[in-house]
């Protein structure tokens, strides 16, 4: 260890965060109160859809009809119950064309019909007793929603002999929009205060555990603004805020639990706190860049898709990893160099150790973020002279810990390991092998949501509703004969019920066609199929939920390979200038996407097949949003990145000290296992919380993303990839010479930095791996 009493080595940029800790604390607290500013009323400006492709034939055709037959597609649908009398009754009839006169007097609403208007048997329940107004409300989402707020308190409820009730799909989606924020509200009062509880439990310091929940905040606030920015310019999706709150919390915890620790170490090992913050930055510092710029790739992969509900997690993922980072690189550092030794302030564990057998000495790694008590130097680093001893007491009791017997068990048995946990994973994935895809509708909502009784009352009691049918709109000059032949071909189409039209507008026209079984089901999206290859003299162009689903389904699996391609190529770079080998990169994706099985077999278990459904407290709907599957698979495969760098960094640091394989994959496990287990945990809690909305997307979201990183941390971390390592050896580390020059000039990784010595190597100078990569392999 250097002299303490010497000007530590530090990066640039760590002297500029610690030159004046309590000015960089300041300009902080400034940003965030602006932050504050500026994302206020940022959730209002959210919308609720996005699962269709802006650029496909179904919204072509939607925007089409909405342009040229703006009555054609209600998205507004007043239930109107006559109690014990008929809709007939010229009591209610006279009222209810009160009501429907009053409505089209609102501003903003247009092309509204009844039943007592146009006389359709559609629109007229089959026990007479209810009967529907339809309505459109012009203008986008936020400006249909607000239309909706201004209106909706002059018609629901009971007005004289009526009782009104709101539905379509605005009043679905407002409804959606408002749950899942306040969803997202108490999500946020439930994982606070566990979250502060748990990271006191394995900080021990109260002082240490309020660090990364600070971080988290400001990470928060920050993406809230940044999102309230974003929203000028493009749609987002008010589920992006449900990914703002967990991987601000879970990232900051990870972030600032892995920064933490190694200060903690350096401090412990009796370096100053300028020193042991240079440190800590020149090397959990470049891993917390590494993993974050990992993550953000990952998020990165759902711009390719052209679905504003995955570009939207895309907007707020990429701004909270990267805002986590930038505090737990700018805001800690300065927050440590003040503090200093009172990190370890209010250590609640000392005393617990009081009130039992007295004081005792707690080695490095033997707890979950490796506090160690001071004068105890942590495992793999050399004793400073006089202190031999101490250090061989350290390693002895690190290997004698938990995590130590753990690694010791995984590298004996690695090939039982390696088969039962991969055998293992693959078994609980494979109900994906059954996964139905669909699209989300007001079966999201509670059973006891107004808007979904009043889309249930419509399915039960209505001969066909107003929605759910399919649309063709045609466009050119055409003959009465040339319509009358094309609805012909259509009407004779295997699924169709009857079909409807046309109805002209100049050179435009559109067909309403109901097809048989569901709106979205199997029948429905074969017809769009069989439409669009309907001949016609004139321009055809099909829309409808089933025609949307469609051109999704059709949209996802075009970019996937695309999305796929962007996470693993960055992950191979990434990870291979971290650590220098070939090898490792490959294993890294491979063992990172099996660690993903279990919840996406759980998916389709739980959620499409309905098990747990009573339990949970959601109506399976028999399929699984095509949009729901992607979009988790690029978080928790790059929340497993994130552990994955953690337990990388340590065991390069290790390997490149010692130039010995086994030992550097055991020092790295039992060094980060802890750690990584703490950090799921915390991170799944705070999931699990935002598992408990009442809308079923947003519960699958949550629930599914805590099981993919417990399975990650305790499973893949802790037992698969340890026990590969062993099993591949020191060929882990072969890269061929170009490549190995390359990473020797342009590469990082958690240590004294690419190309420096590193000290007590045996030859004072290149780790030994060096000349045992090139020689060995």
């Amino acid at each position: 260890m250097s002299d303490v009493n010497s000007e530590p080595r530090r990066g640039g940029w760590t002297r500029i965060v610690t030159a004046r800790p309590r000015l960089t604390l300041l300009l902080a607290l400034v940003v965030t109160a602006l932050a504050v500013v500026a994302g206020s009323g940022v959730g209002d400006r959210l919308a609720s859809g996005g699962w269709q492709d802006p650029n496909a034939e179904s919204s072509y055709a939607t925007k089409a009809l909405e342009r040229e037959f703006p009555a054609s597609q209600p998205n507004l649908l007043l239930l109107v119950d006559s109690g014990t009398r008929s809709v007939d009754d010229p009591a209610v009839a006279a009222e209810a064309r009160k009501l429907t006169d009053r409505l089209a007097a609102e501003r903003g609403i247009t092309g509204v019909g009844s039943y007592w208007q146009e006389g359709a048997p559609a629109l007229r329940a089959k026990d007479g007793r209810q009967a529907l107004v339809a309505a459109r409300i012009e203008g986008d989402e936020k400006t249909a929603a607000d239309v909706l707020d201004r209106i909706a308190p002059s018609y629901e409820g009971a007005r004289g002999l009526l009782t009104v009730s709101l539905g379509g799909p605005v009043a679905v989606q407002h409804e959606m929009q408002t749950l899942i924020q306040e969803d997202l509200l108490r999500a946020e009062l439930i994982a606070l205060p566990v979250t502060l509880v748990l990271l006191v439990m394995v900080f021990g310091s109260a002082v240490a555990a309020l660090l990364p929940l600070g971080l988290g905040i400001v990470a928060i606030l920050g993406t809230n603004a940044v999102l309230r920015g974003i929203t000028e310019l493009t749609d987002v999706s008010v589920f992006a805020q449900n990914l703002t709150t967990a991987l601000g919390l879970g990232l900051a915890v990870d972030y600032a639990l892995f920064v933490v620790r190694r200060f903690r170490e350096e401090l412990a090992a009796g370096a100053e706190v300028r020193e042991a913050v240079g440190t800590t930055m020149r090397t959990a510092g470049r891993t917390v860049l590494f993993s974050a710029l990992t993550v953000a790739a990952s998020l990165a992969a759902l711009l390719v898709f052209p679905q504003f509900f995955l570009r939207s997690f895309a907007y707020a993922g990429i701004a909270v990893v990267l805002l986590a980072a930038v505090a737990a690189l700018v805001l800690l550092p300065a927050t440590l160099m003040l503090l200093g030794h009172r990190v370890n302030a209010l250590d609640l564990r000392k005393l617990l150790r009081r009130r039992g057998r007295g004081p005792a000495t707690v080695p490095a790694g033997s707890d979950p973020v490796g506090a160690v008590s001071a004068g105890t130097a942590p495992v793999g680093t050399a004793p400073a002279a006089g202190e031999p001893v101490a250090a061989a007491q350290t390693a002895a009791a690190e290997e004698a810990s938990g995590w130590g017997r753990t690694a010791a068990l995984v590298m004996r048995r690695a090939p039982l390991f390696a088969v039962a946990t991969t055998a293992g994973l693959v078994l609980l994935g494979l109900p994906f092998l059954g996964v139905t895809f669909g699209s989300s509708d007001y079966r999201q909502l509670p059973t006891s949501a107004e808007t979904r009784v009043v889309q249930e009352e419509m399915g039960r009691g209505f001969p066909a509703g107003p929605s759910g049918a399919l649309y063709v709109v045609a466009e050119g000059a055409a003959t009465p004969s040339a319509y009358t032949d094309f609805r012909d071909r259509a009407a004779a189409l295997p699924g169709v019920l009857r079909v409807d039209g046309p109805v002209t507008s100049g050179t435009h026209a559109y067909f309403t066609v109901s097809s048989r079984g569901e709106a979205i089901g199997e029948t429905a999206q074969h017809l769009v199929t069989a439409l669009r290859a309907v001949p016609a003299p004139f321009d055809t162009s099909v829309t409808g939920p089933a025609a949307t689903l469609v051109d999704s389904k059709g949209a996802t699996a075009d970019q996937l390979p695309w999305a796929l391609a962007v996470i693993v190529v960055v992950t191979l770079v990434l990870v291979f200038l971290l650590t220098g080998s070939v090898l490792i990169p490959v294993q890294a994706v491979v063992l990172n996407a099996l660690s993903l099985t279990a919840m996406f077999g759980a998916v389709v278990w739980v959620f499409q097949d309905g098990h747990l459904s009573g339990l949970l407290g959601f109506t399976p709907t028999g399929d699984i949003d095509t949009t729901l599957p992607v979009l988790m698979f690029c978080i928790a495969f790059g929340l497993s990145m994130d552990y994955g760098v953690f337990l990388l960094s340590r065991i390069k640091e290790e390997y490149d000290r010692s130039g010995d394989h086994d030992r550097a994959v055991a020092f790295g496990l039992r060094r980060t296992g802890g750690l990584i287990t703490a950090a799921a945990v915390i991170l799944a809690v705070v999931m699990v919380a935002i598992g408990t909305s009442r809308v079923t997307n947003t519960k699958m979201l949550g629930l599914g993303i805590a099981l993919a990183v417990i399975m990650d941390a305790m499973v893949v971390r802790s037992l698969l990839v340890p026990a590969v390592m062993k099993l591949t050896g020191t060929a882990t580390w072969w890269a061929p010479g170009p490549l190995r020059r390359f990473h020797d000039r342009f590469g990082l990784s958690e240590g004294e930095g690419a190309g420096e010595p590193v000290a007590d190597t045996p030859d004072g100078g290149q780790p030994p791996v060096r000349e045992r990569d090139t020689a060995g392999v």
